[in-house]
């Protein structure tokens, strides 16, 4: 169901005029009445420059993409790879150029949905979101009815490096908690497409790594516990252990942080004073890597020949550190310009999924002892 102006009168209880009044900035209006409006307008997504349905007819040139972190690398290098593909040195002219509009959220599920929201009223013509989703069921509830409305209103929605809300599968009735219903839509809804990354297949090659050269106690310094990056790389390090006949990673072992240095030089900490004889660590990811080793030569222990070192990504620095970091290589570039494609109808893959491209281990000196 379309969002009408009355329906934000309604919720604000306000007069359909005074709701007029405030969008249009034309005439003066009480303070408490205007931000009783503005909320009514934000709950209810109301698009302020027309009817969502009408976006597929008159949509601009705008893609956003969402990103966590603009000045993670990680983040940069698959921004830069969907700017590249949709702009003026695209290879598929015929499809249009786009201009990308870069979101930093922060991290933060609720200016992921506001930038939506703001998105769907510029009328962009496609929106690419990046890196990991949270696993919080209320903030999922909300980003698959956000994508449902824009999808409705022709919007292309690409999920890059992050799966589709479960609720998106049909685990949902389409009820958006903060709208109160769902668009109607007449025939088919065009679904997101994914373009995933290996995460959870890079995670057990990984391990199989360090289970190859004889590690048994490894630290595992885990990302956010409610991030599906982190669930999948979890999952793809069990597994490994598991096929091993291992038991899983005791909870010492097992340390939840972030995806920065300092949660990885936090953590390493933690790990060794709740096992000093550990022989591994694996990290979040590179630059957490990059906060472990700093530890460890704080502590006085050398990388590899006390204790190796894991890192997730291969991210730009990861050769050029001392020692070269083993890690796992992700195809960044790749999954953005595939990310770009989609965004730009140059690319409808089979299934609504693009084929991720297999991550491998890129084994470097931080790895080695213990063998035997």
């Amino acid at each position: 169901m379309t969002v009408t102006l009355a329906d934000v009168a309604a919720r604000a209880g306000v007069s359909a005029a005074t709701v007029s009044r405030v969008l249009n900035g034309n005439y003066p209006v009480a303070t408490a009445t205007r931000s009783r409006v503005l909320r009514a307008v934000e709950e209810l997504e109301y698009v302020v420059n027309g009817p969502a349905s009408s976006l597929a007819a008159a949509s601009s040139d705008l893609v956003g993409v969402l990103v966590n972190d603009i000045a993670d690398p990680f983040f940069g290098i698959i921004a830069g790879a969907v700017q590249d593909t949709i702009g003026p040195v695209t290879s598929v002219p015929a499809q249009g150029r786009k201009l990308a509009v870069i979101c930093n959220t922060g991290g933060s599920p609720e200016r992921e949905l506001t930038y939506l929201t703001l998105l769907q009223r510029q009328r962009a013509a496609a929106v690419v979101l990046t890196g990991s989703g949270t696993d919080d069921p209320g903030h999922r509830a909300a980003l698959a009815a956000r994508l449902r409305r824009l999808a409705a209103g022709g919007v292309r929605v690409v999920l890059c490096g992050r799966p589709l809300p479960a609720e998106e599968h049909g685990g949902a009735d389409g009820a958006d908690p903060a709208a109160g219903t769902a668009p109607e839509v007449d025939g088919p809804r065009p679904r997101p497409v994914e373009v995933p990354l290996d995460n959870e297949g890079g995670a057990r090659a990984l391990t199989e790594h360090l289970l190859a050269l004889g590690h048994r106690r490894i630290g595992h310094l885990a990302g956010p516990d409610h991030r599906s990056t982190t669930r999948h790389r979890l999952a793809g390090h069990r597994a490994a252990m598991a096929a091993a006949g291992l038991p899983p990673t005791p909870d010492h072992l097992l340390i939840h942080g972030t995806f920065h240095r300092d949660s990885g030089y936090a953590g390493a900490l933690r790990l060794l004073d709740a096992d000093p004889g550990l022989t591994a660590i694996a990290a979040a990811n590179d630059t957490a890597a990059l906060g472990v080793c700093a530890a460890l030569r704080d502590r006085g222990l050398r990388v590899p020949q006390d204790v190796s070192v894991t890192g997730f990504d291969d991210l730009p620095f990861a050769a050029d550190v001392a020692p070269g970091l083993t890690t796992v290589r992700l195809p960044l570039r790749e999954t953005g310009q595939a990310a770009g494609r989609v965004a730009l109808g140059a690319e409808v893959p089979e299934g609504g999924v693009v084929p991720p491209e297999p991550a491998r281990v890129v084994a470097r000196d931080s790895t080695a002892p213990p063998r035997g």
